[in-house]
């Protein structure tokens, strides 16, 4: 599983919080889920750690002899992690920040053979100066598991959805969980790669079993709702057996009435805003939001790593995921086509006249169309 990661952009880790399946997905009763979100995080860091360590000798001697700018290295490096240019920066950038003791003897030295380590090296503060084009001939292996440590927290953000919250068992696991790292201090390196705000607690078979009755026509429901229509609410529905309806109730009970919802559309939502990523709206009609032009140009014609693109009709039919900071301009090029050759102009809601160089802002802009030249 460790090389289909390399195609995740980000990672929602399901841990069963009532602590009732242990590592092997197997029954069990008081497993510590802790350890599945430190395994993962483990497992992942040795793999790329030991994978850069066999080639740190290569490494080093291409630092020595050409005296290659330490993003340029480590861009090629890490290239089959996925990582692009963007990710190297902010990990050098972020290591910068950060100061590595390597007083003691765990920190292990990265030798090459012929080379001999300059005397009076403060290894220290290698990590400090790694981004502003000075050599990391002096790393440690400690620096470099800082560097992957901090390259997986920028490439591989990751959320914890923690599930099985419906099971009594899981108040006690929720709350360790919650104490180990949702009390962590923003602005140092999280634990684990986990960010409190990326915790999420979850119930899946109430999302699933509330979907299912929401298509057989007994209740009235969507993803992310805090509550649920049913006969009694709306005589259309389809009236409940007794089963049905004590079923319902636990679900709106011990999920829905407890933590608002039953998790799966807030995970979704913290695995975007980890990505630093907001939800475009392409539409041809401001006023009514249709989303799609006619003769085969569809508006979010965007790459399918970009975003998610519906075929249908009615308003908001394509959404499209941008990085924070595109401009509308840029939007344009992403969408690509008629909209990009020919563009003209954009608005928003209101009527209001975008520039081309206006940042998108989610709740603010992001809900677009496109003027052209092409004669309607």
């Amino acid at each position: 599983f460790l090389d289909d990661l390399r195609h995740a952009q980000v990672l929602i880790h399901v841990v069963d919080s009532s602590g009732s399946t242990d590592e092997n997905g197997k029954e069990t009763k008081n497993y510590d889920p802790i350890n599945d979100i430190e395994w993962l995080r483990s497992e992942i860091h040795s793999w790329i750690f030991s994978n850069l360590l066999k080639k740190w000798p290569g490494i080093l001697r291409r630092q020595m002899v050409a005296k290659a700018a330490p993003i340029t290295v480590f861009q090629e490096i890490m290239s089959g992690y996925g990582a692009n240019r963007r990710v190297i920066v902010r990990t050098l950038n972020r290591m910068d920040g950060l100061r590595i003791d390597v007083s003691n003897e765990e920190a292990g030295e990265l030798e090459i053979p012929g080379y001999t380590r300059p005397p009076g090296k403060d290894t220290a503060t290698v990590a400090q100066s790694s981004s502003k084009g000075l050599s990391f001939v002096n790393w440690t292996k400690k620096h470099l598991h800082v560097f992957v440590s901090v390259f997986l927290d920028e490439r591989f953000p990751t959320v914890i959805a923690l599930n099985k919250i419906d099971r009594p068992e899981a108040d006690r696991n929720i709350a360790r969980i919650l104490r180990k790292y949702g009390t962590q201090v923003s602005g140092q390196q999280p634990l684990d790669g986990i960010r409190p705000e990326n915790i999420v607690l979850t119930s899946a078979l109430s999302e699933c079993f509330l979907k299912k009755m929401e298509q057989q026509g007994f209740v009235r429901y969507s993803p992310g709702d805090d509550d649920f229509l049913t006969n009694d609410d709306d005589p259309a529905l389809k009236p409940l057996d007794d089963r049905i309806k004590d079923r319902l109730e636990d679900v709106r009970d011990l999920v829905l009435f407890r933590y608002g919802s039953t998790g799966t559309q807030e995970a979704i939502v913290r695995a975007v805003e980890a990505l630093g990523m907001i939800p475009v709206f392409p539409v041809l009609s401001i006023s009514n939001f249709g989303g799609s032009h006619g003769g085969g140009d569809k508006i979010a014609g965007a790459p399918s790593e970009s975003g998610a693109s519906g075929t249908g009709g009615g308003a908001f039919v394509d959404c499209v995921l941008v990085r924070r900071g595109t401009t509308v301009r840029e939007f344009a090029k992403i969408i690509g086509g008629n909209i990009d050759r020919y563009y003209a102009g954009a608005e928003t809601v209101g009527n209001i006249q975008l520039g081309e160089n206006e940042p998108i802002v989610l709740e603010k802009n992001n809900i677009i169309s496109f003027k052209t030249t092409l004669a309607k």
